[in-house]
């Protein structure tokens, strides 16, 4: 692995009331091993994966594109300052790498067209076009394929958004086939009960704290999906009896 672990400096946080210092699993949690090419953040929506994500980004010196000129009403200045109470071990020093997310992504193609309007050769590097010209499905596979042939850590966040079942199931396909030799090393936050099922990888549960090493067939995403497709008329029912 490139990435050998994170540690969470909790006595450190400058405040204990104010998020993300105040969610008790960033409190609780003292270190993460990562010793599998493939390491998966599972849980709730709001319960800390894509911040955790992108202060392991920051910690790692990996940038994270965006419009940094947009302001939000409720700024929170202890967000962006988390990674400054992580440690991270590296295996053999540093590699390069890259943090994706949805709007990271198209935030970057629109700024891979402003490129190629003096080095249309910017494209060779994506399928030879514009990914703002593809579907939104397509262009991510564009990227992905390309992308993570390199040697490097990658950080996804819910890389499954706008992905069909099948294009799920080829992106499950490059993690394995580009972490295999060991050149390639994954961090994913996901909702994907497809790319939960990745061989050989380590799910870490963020509905529980401190956060902790979870298999697949516990997840609630395997347990609901299942459940549902096994007799969907219960859930249905459920429903209309609300």
């Amino acid at each position: 692995m490139h990435l050998k672990e994170v540690t969470f400096h909790s006595r450190k946080y400058p405040r204990k009331d104010c998020y993300p210092f105040n969610l008790p699993l960033f409190r609780e949690t003292g270190q993460l091993t990562f010793d599998t090419p493939v390491t998966l953040f599972v849980g709730e929506n709001g319960t800390g994966k894509s911040t955790l994500l992108e202060a392991l980004a920051a910690a790692c010196n990996i940038h994270i594109w965006r419009d940094t000129q947009r302001s939000r009403p409720d700024y929170n200045p202890y967000e962006d300052k988390f990674y400054q109470y992580l440690s991270v071990c590296w295996s053999d020093g540093r590699v390069p790498g890259s943090f994706f997310g949805s709007k990271v992504f198209q935030y970057f193609a629109e700024l891979l067209d402003e490129w190629a309007v003096t080095d249309r050769g910017q494209f060779d590097y994506f399928g030879g076009k514009s990914l703002t010209t593809q579907s939104h499905g397509q262009s991510l596979m564009s990227f992905f394929r390309s992308r993570y042939r390199i040697k490097g850590l990658y950080l996804l966040d819910e890389p499954e958004t706008a992905l069909s079942p099948r294009s799920q199931l080829e992106l499950l396909r490059i993690l394995e086939d580009m972490s295999v030799d060991g050149r390639a090393q994954f961090i994913v936050a996901t909702h994907s009960p497809i790319l939960l099922a990745c061989p050989r990888a380590t799910l870490y549960t963020f509905d529980q704290s401190p956060i902790r090493r979870i298999q697949y067939e516990q997840t609630d995403h395997y347990i609901v999906y299942k459940d549902f497709m096994t007799d969907r008329n219960k859930y249905l029912k459920q429903k209309n009896d609300k």
